[in-house]
């Protein structure tokens, strides 16, 4: 009995030697692999006024339909006023960046004088956070005034995305709003806000999703590290011979 004993505790260990270091891999991947994502204004592609890209969508939160839709609103916008208005959306911002400092170094680097900047409107939302930000040049400013520009970022984005993250509604709600404004027509306000009891996503981001995945990982490789020796020992004591004969 000593002797089986001392052969299942050496099998255990000798498990649990060659799952830790794959449990290590697992736990540093899931710590580092969400940080790797972040976003610095360096990482994005250079941009001038009148260019034709209008949508950057980093995080892919938008469909290809409604980005296409959006973008040819804006083009046309552009076409008739002069006015040009870019949507970005990253999924996770540097360390020590906010939307704001982030959308007014992105808007300085895509149009770096007084007269590039003067008919710009940039709007930015970090998906992680659902943080969102809006910066408008000088000539844009008299038409869409910051108050109504605010209200874009805070309300007419924001809404939808604290009712289920549903972006693409999101952009398009936006997107109407600003091309309205912009086009010199009344502005339709923001949505209206209906008193729900769950407001916020109910389902997980896929970031979380994966952290969740790990440590499902580890979870279940520690157990079977454990359980798998001590039910090949019950195993062995069950088919042994009674000793009564």
């Amino acid at each position: 009995m000593k002797q089986l004993l001392k052969q299942v505790f050496s099998s255990q260990k000798h498990l649990i030697r060659l799952i830790l270091p794959l449990v290590t891999v697992i736990l540093v991947a899931s710590l580092f692999a969400a940080p790797a994502l972040a976003t610095g204004v360096y990482q994005i592609p250079n941009l001038t006024a009148g260019n034709n890209t209008w949508i950057l969508d980093r995080s892919e939160v938008i469909s290809r339909l409604n980005e296409g839709k959006i973008s040819s609103a804006f083009e046309d916008l552009a076409k008739q006023t002069d006015k040009e208005v870019r949507i970005v959306t990253v999924r996770r911002l540097d360390y020590g960046e906010t939307p704001e400092s982030f959308t007014k170094e992105l808007f300085e680097k895509w149009f770096p004088t007084k007269e590039a900047q003067a008919n710009q409107t940039l709007l930015v939302i970090d998906t992680v956070t659902n943080g969102t930000a809006i910066i408008t040049g000088d000539k844009v400013k008299p038409i869409l005034t910051d108050s109504i520009a605010e209200s874009v970022a805070t309300e007419t984005v924001s809404v939808p995305l604290r009712n289920g993250n549903k972006y693409n509604q999101a952009f398009l709600d936006a997107s109407d709003r600003l091309v309205a404004v912009l086009s010199g027509k009344a502005d339709p306000g923001p949505p209206q806000i209906t008193d729900n009891v769950q407001v916020e996503g109910t389902y997980k981001k896929a970031e979380e999703t994966n952290q969740g995945n790990a440590t499902a990982w580890v979870v279940g490789l520690l157990i079977a590290a454990t359980v798998i020796p001590m039910a090949t020992y019950y195993i062995y004591q069950i088919n042994q011979p009674s000793s009564d004969g």
